[in-house]
C-alpha cells in the first residue's frame, strides 16, 4: 500500500516530535510536517506547493487559531482530508464540538501506540474511528432531545443511508446493501449533509442518535 501522509498539529513540540518518530515506527506512515497551530493549518494549504496530507492529527487547546476551529475550516477548504483529534482534553463538549467541525475520531494522548496506529488505518479504510469513550459520548447525546416542531422529514432512502452510516461500514459497502452506485450514495449523503446541517459522517450519527432513529 502507498504510505499515509501525516501532518501533526501541536504547540507542544517536544511532545509533537516524539510522537513524529512514534509514527514513523509503523513502515506504512509518513509525517509530513509539524505544525503548532490552526493559523499554520491555513498558511500550509495556501501553498501550492505543499505536500497534502491523508491525516492531520490535531491538538484542541493550541493559541492564535484552536484545533476545533482549524478543523471546521479543513471541514470546509479541504474535505477530502481526514482530521484525528489527538488531545488531553477529555471534556464531553469538547469532544461533541471536535465531531461536529469534521473531526473524524476522538483520541486521547496517553492511549497506546498500537491504538493510534489503528486508528489511523481505520479512518483511511473506514472513514472513521470510535474510541469507547466517543461512543459512550455519543449515547450521552442522545439524552438531549430535539424540540419535535423543527423536526425534519427524511425519505425512506434518506433513513436508511443514515442507519447504515452508524454502521461500520464503507460508503462503497453501504452502495451494495442499498443496491444503488457508489455516485448515487453520495449524492444522498451530501442532501442529508444539506438538510441536517452537519459536515461530515460523524454529524449524521449524531444527528441518529438524538432523533432515536438506531
Amino acid at each position: 500500500m502507498n504510505r499515509i501522509k501525516i501532518l501533526i498539529v501541536d504547540d507542544h513540540k517536544l511532545f509533537s516530535q516524539a510522537l513524529k518518530g512514534l509514527i514513523e515506527d509503523h513502515e506504512n506512515f509518513e509525517v509530513i510536517g509539524q505544525l503548532i497551530n490552526g493559523q499554520e493549518v491555513q498558511n500550509y494549504f495556501e501553498k501550492p506547493e505543499n505536500i497534502i496530507p491523508d491525516i492531520v492529527l490535531m491538538d484542541v487547546q493550541m493559541p492564535i487559531i484552536n484545533g476545533i476551529d482549524a478543523t471546521e475550516w479543513l471541514t470546509n477548504n479541504q474535505p477530502d482530508i481526514k482530521v484525528l483529534a489527538l488531545t488531553m482534553d477529555n471534556d464531553e463538549q469538547t469532544i461533541l464540538k471536535m465531531l461536529r467541525a469534521g473531526a473524524k475520531g476522538y483520541l486521547l494522548k496517553d492511549i497506546h501506540p498500537s491504538i493510534l496506529h489503528q486508528a489511523i488505518l481505520e479512518t483511511i479504510e473506514k472513514g472513521f474511528y470510535y474510541t469507547e469513550q466517543v461512543s459512550d459520548t455519543l449515547l450521552r447525546a442522545n439524552k438531549v432531545r430535539s424540540n419535535p416542531l423543527h423536526k425534519i422529514e427524511l425519505k425512506p432512502r434518506e433513513l436508511e443511508l443514515l442507519k447504515y452510516v452508524c454502521q461500520e461500514l464503507t460508503y462503497k459497502q453501504i452502495a451494495e446493501k442499498m443496491f444503488l452506485s457508489p455516485k448515487t450514495i453520495d449524492g444522498y449523503r451530501e442532501k442529508l449533509f444539506v438538510k441536517l446541517d452537519v459536515k461530515s459522517r460523524i454529524g449524521l450519527v449524531l444527528y441518529a442518535f438524538k432523533e432515536n432513529l438506531i
